[in-house]
């Protein structure tokens, strides 16, 4: 089997908690995004930006585009955690794993990941944008119906080929998931020394403290990537 039952509660552990990470700080990476984007924010602080876009584009304009990104996230994490330990099965074949398999193991996940997911990551990150209040004049605005008509509208006026903007710098980030499983799957075998199985307050510890180190060594090209997905559209409206 590609999944041990161990595999298969941890993984829905992990994912579960992705999707409650994002809600919940989900207003943080509207206003992230934002000034990643928008160059005359970028003096601004996080929670300035968020009072900015609740006063002039209403309560709810932080969660925009939530739906679309979890539904993303969920295809995403699937994609990855499947890919990930389908090939650990194939190469550990009931060995001990070490943290070098994991970092490669990583890798090859992330960039079977990216080159599977990145039309919908390039369509959330214009429906977010979508109805904002920009700083920058030169950004010009789209208007998109749903993820549908999205994909629809980049199609058509920009070929299939803008549906994998941003894809080299994403290649690039497929370090981050790398790094985090190689942390991850390293602090889990050592819990694992001391005790029959991970509880979920660990797996959530563990996971956190092992995203943190991999969003901090590639936020660099998170905002590289941001920016790409965003004006690529800009320029051909």
């Amino acid at each position: 089997a590609i999944f041990t039952s161990m595999d298969e509660k941890l993984t829905e552990k992990l994912a579960g908690g992705s999707v409650t990470a994002m809600t919940v700080f989900f207003p943080l990476d509207t206003a992230r995004l934002r000034l990643q984007v928008d160059e005359k924010r970028k003096s601004k602080t996080t929670h300035t930006v968020l009072l900015e876009i609740i006063k002039e584009e209403g309560l709810l304009a932080p969660y925009r585009g939530w739906f679309p990104v979890i539904s993303s996230l969920c295809c995403s994490n699937f994609v990855y955690f499947y890919t990930f330990n389908s090939l650990r099965a194939l190469w550990v074949k009931g060995q001990h794993s070490t943290t070098g398999k994991d970092l490669v193991l990583g890798f090859v996940a992330g960039v079977v990941n990216v080159l599977l997911t990145t039309p919908l990551w390039v369509v959330n990150t214009r429906l977010k944008l979508q109805g904002a209040k920009f700083r920058n004049e030169d950004i010009v605005p789209t208007n998109y119906k749903g993820i549908v008509d999205a994909f629809h509208q980049i199609i058509r006026d920009e070929g299939v080929l803008a549906l994998w903007n941003g894809t080299f710098p994403s290649l690039l980030l497929v370090f981050n998931p790398a790094i985090q499983f190689m942390f991850y799957e390293g602090f889990k075998r050592k819990l694992l020394k001391t005790r029959l199985q991970l509880t979920s307050l660990d797996a959530f510890v563990i996971g956190a403290v092992a995203k943190a180190v991999a969003t901090t060594i590639t936020y660099p090209m998170q905002t590289v990537q941001s920016i790409l997905d965003h004006f690529h559209s800009s320029l051909h409206l």
